[in-house]
């Protein structure tokens, strides 16, 4: 009779136990937001990047990550396709064809702190190289073909609301170099300076401002510019998050103004996901 009393008597212990074991873990798992692989959405009426208008439509853009979960390092890869199309002119038809964006960039990040980070970015824009004429090679560097480059970028923030961005073009490709007059190709290696600052926030509203330039110190030219150095990246970008039921869609809008080219454009990027 103890016997079964003492199971009896037990029993709510044991309940309690496990009642603690299973918040524990719950409490564990909430805590543990690390997420192995990531992936991301972007619905946008056009694409800018360092002052030009890599695309003029609509588009759609995303991207997949692996993350550590120490969170310093990343490896991802970056796509888009478009809505819509420009012409590409093929001179063997002597004629324009439809081309849609397309891209597909590789990208890793290493960041040693808070406010610190390297990257480096192999960018694949292979928009219209087939319908050009081009034999589409997706890892050639080739650069005349002029569709690949890579970039090695520095990100530094000195406040908490502002980036100091520096990057470079190197191996001269897609065009970053310049022709000598023995017909030799000499690299550019085109550097690019952004500063990008939060200025006012209020009731979920974010306001930052930016401005890049370009230049180089071995060419006439640049990646971005008709000679060696040039402001091209001056607007502003508002940040704030619709509300659609329990959803929270980030929203940015930008207005970026090129001098040097005479562009002003106004951009939307809806963060899907």
């Amino acid at each position: 009779m103890g016997f079964f009393i003492s199971i009896l008597t037990g029993m709510p212990i044991l309940y309690a136990q496990d009642e603690k074991t299973e918040r524990s873990e719950v409490d564990r798992a909430i805590k543990d937001d690390y997420k192995m692989f990531n992936a991301g959405g972007h619905l946008k009426n056009m694409h800018i990047w360092h002052g030009f208008v890599v695309h003029q439509g609509a588009m759609f853009a995303t991207n997949l990550e692996f993350n550590t979960r120490n969170k310093k390092f990343t490896f991802g890869v970056w796509g888009g396709g478009s809505f819509t199309s420009n012409d590409v002119y093929n001179p063997e038809a002597d004629a324009y064809i439809s081309a849609a964006y397309k891209e597909f960039s590789i990208y890793t990040v290493y960041r040693f702190s808070d406010t610190f980070f390297i990257e480096a970015v192999t960018h694949n824009n292979y928009t219209g190289v087939e319908e050009r004429g081009d034999t589409l090679a997706y890892w050639s560097y080739d650069k005349r073909q002029g569709y690949n480059f890579v970039d090695i970028n520095f990100g530094y923030k000195i406040h908490p609301s502002t980036l100091l961005y520096f990057a470079t073009i190197i191996g001269g490709g897609s065009g970053d170099f310049e022709v000598q007059e023995d017909g030799s190709l000499q690299d550019s290696y085109t550097h690019y300076f952004e500063v990008k600052s939060s200025v006012w926030e209020h009731k979920g509203y974010k306001l930052s401002l930016f401005a890049g330039g370009a230049w180089s110190f071995i060419t006439n030219k640049t990646f971005y510019t008709e000679g060696q150095g040039n402001l091209i990246n001056v607007g502003m970008a508002l940040n704030r998050d619709i509300n659609i039921g329990q959803y929270k869609m980030p929203v940015e809008v930008t207005a970026m103004w090129n001098p040097e080219k005479e562009i002003t454009v106004l951009s939307l990027d809806l963060t899907l996901f």
